[in-house]
């Protein structure tokens, strides 16, 4: 991408150099490098893409475990509520946690399992209200959402990196 002063300049814009002079949508298209580094305007190749679900940045991974937050004095940050009586915000008694990894992505494996089990609840309720069997393919199938979904949390929870946490959910098999 090219910069000019440190600020990204798309092509097929026009734009503005330091000295007020305005140049053209086409210019950057048609300018040798020697006249866009006369003004200033600088190539830097576009960052390295990366996967925002795991990481910060190029080479920054989110944090893996919760974190129990606190104020720059080091004592706990407490989540805050409205009182309607003095109208202001006051502490709860709970601290702020801001969720890891491995909780975000263990809530999203219950979400999912919850989610295929449901279907088939029915087939529960009936057979707890009037002991109808639950066919055998339903039972089975509901063995292997719960079996995939117990193995997923584990190996979440087992986790000691970025990668390795990837490399967990990339194995999802939900259709075993």
């Amino acid at each position: 991408m090219f910069l000019l002063n440190g600020k990204h300049l798309p092509e097929g814009t026009s734009f503005y150099d330091s000295n007020g002079v305005q140049y053209g949508s086409g210019w950057l298209n048609q300018a040798t490098e020697e006249q866009k580094l006369a003004i200033g305007i600088t190539w830097v190749a576009d960052p390295a893409p990366f996967d925002t679900r795991f990481y910060w940045d190029t080479d920054l991974p989110k944090a893996l475990e919760d974190k129990l937050e606190v104020k720059e004095n080091g004592s706990p940050l407490y989540k805050q509520v409205y009182d309607k009586v003095t109208k202001s915000m006051v502490d709860t008694t709970e601290q702020v946690v801001t969720k890891g990894l491995k909780s975000q992505f263990v809530a999203q494996v219950k979400d999912t399992a919850g989610k295929l089990l449901n279907a088939t609840d029915w087939y529960v309720i009936r057979k707890a209200e009037r002991a109808i069997d639950i066919p055998s393919e339903v039972a089975l199938k509901r063995t292997q959402i719960i079996t995939e979904a117990n193995r997923l949390e584990t190996d979440i929870q087992a986790s000691t990196t970025v990668e390795a946490l990837i490399e967990v959910l990339n194995a999802q098999d939900w259709n075993k």
